[in-house]
């Protein structure tokens, strides 16, 4: 799997409250979700982000609650992957349940500026920054995690596989 996009850049310790604000709870529609996306972060982002879009950030991105609102915002808003020098555990296996890919890179996230254009190799594990012509290693994905996300996550894998049997 090979992602390719433009970048927005987040600090460390950005939390489920800045992703997806409490307020906004009210709702499951992924629609709605990704109106309000980042707003305590970058009070404009939804605005601003495109359709293929990746998320940089820093160390811990998605500590705080357990919302699986936070990355089904994300995805929701077009955002195609998230690099990190960390994640929030709970962040971690959410993004996956619902099939947004995220990469652990610290190079990447230092040397990655907002507007830089990247691509990630998801099965080498490699992050290219086409702006700089610079090349990162990230954790790879292992294969199961690949297949939740390229099926949509845990519960379309699900489905699929009671299908198949």
């Amino acid at each position: 799997m090979i992602l390719k996009g433009k970048t927005w850049k987040f600090g460390d310790n950005i939390d489920t409250d800045a992703i997806i604000p409490a307020r906004y709870l009210n709702t499951s529609d992924p629609k709605e979700l990704a109106k309000h996306v980042m707003e305590d972060a970058d009070r404009n982002f939804a605005s601003k982000v495109k359709a293929g879009d990746l998320i940089v950030a820093g160390a811990n991105f998605g500590c705080g609650s357990s919302r699986e609102h936070a990355p089904i915002a994300i995805k929701a808003a077009g955002i195609q992957a998230v690099a990190a020098k960390s994640f929030a555990r709970i962040f971690y296996r959410n993004a996956f349940n619902i099939g947004l890919p995220i990469f652990e890179s610290e190079e990447a996230s230092v040397k990655i500026r907002e507007g830089d254009e990247i691509e990630i190799d998801a099965d080498r594990g490699k992050i290219r920054n086409i702006t700089k012509g610079e090349e990162y290693t990230a954790k790879p994905i292992p294969s199961f995690m690949q297949e939740l996300i390229s099926t949509g996550g845990l519960i379309e894998w699900t489905r699929k596989r009671i299908k198949a049997s």
